[in-house]
């Protein structure tokens, strides 16, 4: 009994395969994004890469039909149609509490470097990370390069301070649930 409850699991799991369950898939998207925040000399704490990390995977939820970007993002091939059916709250709080071992593996396999900036922890790609990001060359890897430029113009902008009332005007999550989590 317990063999079939067990092959079923596995099956469903196989039919319903999301990327971003994946670590490697994950890992990869860190440095491409890492990789172009260097290039654009910027620096990310654990907040503000959180916030670009997510919304870089989920563009639509910034960008609007009626921006310029908008056209960019679904030629590139990100579908508006999101690909799970959590809200986007929920898919936030599960990115981001990934980030962390996601961060602690790149920082262990040498492909990215901790740092303080001004009092915080910051990240950036290494050489090595940037010399493996390089060689990210699929399609998708184009797309979330494309995402992450676009998404990063919108999240520069906002102040440090005000990064958490960012994610909740545009996750239109219930604040409760932000505070829950300490978000």
């Amino acid at each position: 009994m317990a063999s079939k409850a067990a092959s079923e699991k596995k099956l469903a799991s196989e039919r319903y395969f999301r990327p971003e369950d994946q670590k490697e898939f994950r890992l990869a998207q860190l440095l491409l994004l890492l990789d172009i925040a260097k290039q654009a000399n910027v620096t990310l704490n654990i907040e503000r890469l959180g916030v670009l990390d997510f919304f870089s995977a989920n563009p639509f939820l910034l960008v609007q039909p009626n921006d310029p970007e908008y056209r960019d993002l679904v030629l590139a091939g990100f579908s508006v149609k999101p690909l799970s059916y959590a809200s986007p709250g929920h898919r936030f709080v599960t990115r981001r509490g990934r980030l962390q071992n996601d961060l602690a593996m790149l920082i262990a396999y040498g492909l990215v470097v901790p740092a303080a900036d001004d009092g915080h922890r910051v990240y950036s790609i290494s050489t090595s990370g940037a010399d493996a990001a390089s060689q990210l060359s699929s399609i998708y890897a184009g797309a979330y390069r494309s995402s992450v430029e676009i998404i990063a113009k919108k999240v520069r902008k906002v102040p440090e301070g005000k990064l958490q009332d960012f994610c909740r005007r545009w996750l239109q999550a219930d604040p409760a649930m932000m505070d829950l989590l300490n978000l």
